[in-house]
């Protein structure tokens, strides 16, 4: 077995025992009549919808305590065949209860969701915060709190929100059912409180049970904090299908051209994909399997050719791709510069295939200017507001991940291979730019460093980078949103792109060549 087919293998245990959850916790949550999440995701979308879900992995290895998916499932589905953002707490990991990483994932949904005008429904079945770590989850800018301000900006915006109390939903997390623009509670086990039961108890002297303080019948004819009342989880899901009929959800984008099959195999991945990450290989060959009938123009062909620009489609959807074949170069740059800004006056996506090293260095490179063009592609990358998708399928080390469309440029969906790695350099050469810092200040001082000392410098350095360049460190840290089997990827992409809101009026500043 090739080592491409043994790390989408190892990738499918992973996901499996993510999603299997603890059978204890899974007993108990069942015996209350409860769905579990992913069960309710699937009651809720139309029958036979693709479900994108989104960083499967998140918190993985992360805690001390086991915390499967960070908590939450979240993904894109179809609900009367219109795209929808559902984030669903997961009740048998901790209560539902958010960790720092439930929260970022809960973010990073609803900034998926806004970017691209999709509803949320979110599915609510959690404790609130986890206290133990409430200074990471509560105070800050991006913490538990940012979701309600996401919520009140995206209703404004007429983006729909829509939740479903499933189970607990207490303290600030109160807030989420009661500022969406429509709500469901489940009776007998959905309820809603800014204090429980012990701290009413504890602030007031009060003695109340949790139904009569904030349950289903209280909250839907006292209060009024919710709209519908409903006996179980699948009625609950059926009202809220209903209504999201209402909504005013936009429809799947639809493909610019007839879909057409490629011809290789699924399994053609592994055969051209080699051995060893330092083995060079030319991206063409990615680009011929993932696309329709294995077709692309390419663009400035011979010219900047560490990196391959070509306009293509994948399942009938346009898309401008960018695939590196090597180290950037200013000619390289220049012309991803020049082909960003020709997607952008023609309103077609882009698809990054990270797989740099990085920009050229030296002094033939910087007295060439190569912070310049650089510069320019960064800038070029940074303005497109184009629906922009990034799949590292190899390496994604320092800047180059920045020019490529990095995490930080605001890709809509950004996804992993298992053999990816993304580092703001490689292991070695870190451990040697250190290394070779500490010699020269010890050779300064008279006392140069022995060849073992020199080792012991760099040891711990190639270690360190080992494990934090790894796809699964970074996936559980949500620096990507999942990492997909490589198989998959034309699936994926093609759902990605469907799901993407491509404004076709928007004011391109035009194209001018560099």
């Amino acid at each position: 077995m090739s080592i491409h087919r043994q790390l989408a293998e190892q990738l499918h245990q992973r996901l499996s025992a993510a999603q299997s959850g603890n059978a204890q916790s899974v007993a108990r949550h069942r015996k209350r009549g409860k769905l579990l999440p992913r069960e309710r995701i699937a009651v809720l979308l139309d029958d036979g919808s693709p479900f994108l879900e989104l960083s499967p992995l998140a918190a993985y290895g992360v805690y001390d305590d086991d915390i499967p998916a960070a908590g939450i499932v979240c993904g894109i589905g179809l609900v009367h065949g219109r795209p929808v953002m559902v984030m669903a707490n997961d009740a048998t990991v901790k209560g539902g209860s958010y960790y720092p990483l439930t929260g970022k994932k809960h973010l990073r949904a609803q900034e998926v969701a806004e970017q691209n005008r999709l509803p949320c429904i979110y599915l609510v079945d959690s404790g609130g915060a986890n206290l133990p770590m409430q200074d990471q989850i509560f105070p800050d800018k991006d913490h538990f709190g940012r979701i309600f301000f996401n919520q009140a900006n995206m209703s404004a915006a007429g983006i729909a929100q829509i939740a479903v109390v499933l189970g607990s939903c207490t303290a600030g997390g109160a807030y989420l059912p009661a500022m969406a623009d429509e709500s469901v509670i489940v009776e007998g086990n959905g309820t809603i409180f800014l204090a429980g039961p012990p701290l009413v108890e504890a602030a007031t002297g009060e003695q109340i049970d949790a139904q009569s303080l904030g349950g289903g019948r209280v909250h839907a004819t006292l209060s009024g904090v919710v709209d519908h009342r409903a006996p179980d989880d699948q009625s609950a899901l059926a009202k809220t299908r209903q209504i999201l009929a209402y909504t005013n959800s936009r429809a799947l984008r639809q493909p610019e051209a007839e879909p057409e099959a490629n011809p290789q195999p699924r399994e053609r991945v592994f055969e051209f994909l080699p051995e060893s990450a330092k083995t060079p290989y030319d991206c063409r060959e990615i680009i011929r399997w993932l696309v329709d009938g294995e077709r692309f123009e390419e663009f400035k062909a011979e010219h900047g050719t560490t990196l391959v620009c070509a306009f293509a489609a994948i399942e009938g959807y346009r898309v401008g791709i960018l695939g590196n074949n090597g180290v950037l170069h200013g000619d390289s740059a220049r012309k991803a510069a020049h082909f960003v800004q020709l997607c952008e006056q023609r309103r077609i996506p882009l698809l990054f295939l990270q797989n740099i090293t990085g920009f050229m260095v030296g002094s033939d490179a910087e007295h060439s200017g190569i912070a310049r063009d650089g510069a320019k592609m960064v800038h070029a990358v940074s303005r497109a507001s184009v629906p922009k998708l990034t799949l590292i399928v190899g390496g994604s080390y320092g800047a180059g991940n920045y020019g490529m469309c990095g995490r930080a440029f605001n890709p809509r969906l950004m996804f992993s291979w298992p053999n990816s790695r993304i580092a703001v350099m490689g292991g070695e050469q870190a451990a040697n730019t250190l290394a070779t810092v500490q010699q020269t200040a010890a050779t300064a001082k008279g006392s140069p460093l022995s060849d073992a000392q020199m080792q012991a410098i760099r040891q711990p350095v190639i270690d360190q980078f080992e494990t934090q360049a790894d796809p699964y460190y970074a996936t559980a840290r949500l620096w990507d949103d999942g990492i997909i089997d490589p198989r998959d990827t034309r699936r994926v992409l093609a759902m990605a792109l469907a799901a993407c809101d491509l404004d076709p009026n928007p004011a391109p500043p035009g194209v001018y060549r560099m």
